[in-house]
């Protein structure tokens, strides 16, 4: 897609991030509040990447989080109407010069498993399952 525009997410667009995922994110996670996406953007303030058409409409979004050490992707969506357009592999290749500039060396993906979808799209990109982990969680709030 060559009419795309990505950028980092600014605080007045954290509404529009939170009502997308609604509609393109598989799942909701803890975090998917007003108060969580402020945290995380006014932390790192180019985490949060943006796909937007022309008009600005939001297309696509992907969490690209690198705390010193390790690269985590979050929250790739890209909206039903605009998929298998080139929009992730967009916001992949964003996130994925974001780690190196950062000094980063490898990238892993929160991927539900139940996503067949999400899992085709992963591989597609150059990523895969590494079957001896499990991810532990402990919630920290009521």
């Amino acid at each position: 897609m060559t009419d795309l525009r990505i950028r980092a997410a600014a605080p007045e667009d954290l509404d529009t991030v939170l009502a997308f995922w609604k509609v393109a994110a598989e799942g909701t996670s803890i975090s998917d509040d007003r108060e969580g996406v402020e945290r995380l953007v006014a932390r790192d303030p180019q985490a949060l990447i943006l796909a937007e058409r022309p008009d600005g409409e939001l297309v696509g979004t992907v969490i690209a989080g690198f705390d010193g050490w390790r690269c985590h992707l979050y929250r790739l969506a890209v909206h039903p109407d605009h998929r298998r357009q080139g929009i992730a592999s967009a916001l992949l290749a964003a996130a994925e010069e974001r780690f190196v500039r950062l000094g980063g060396r490898r990238a892993d993906a929160m991927v539900l498993r139940h996503n067949e979808t999400a899992h085709h799209a992963w591989s597609a990109a150059g990523y895969g399952p590494e079957e001896q982990w499990r991810r532990w969680v402990k919630p920290l709030t009521d």
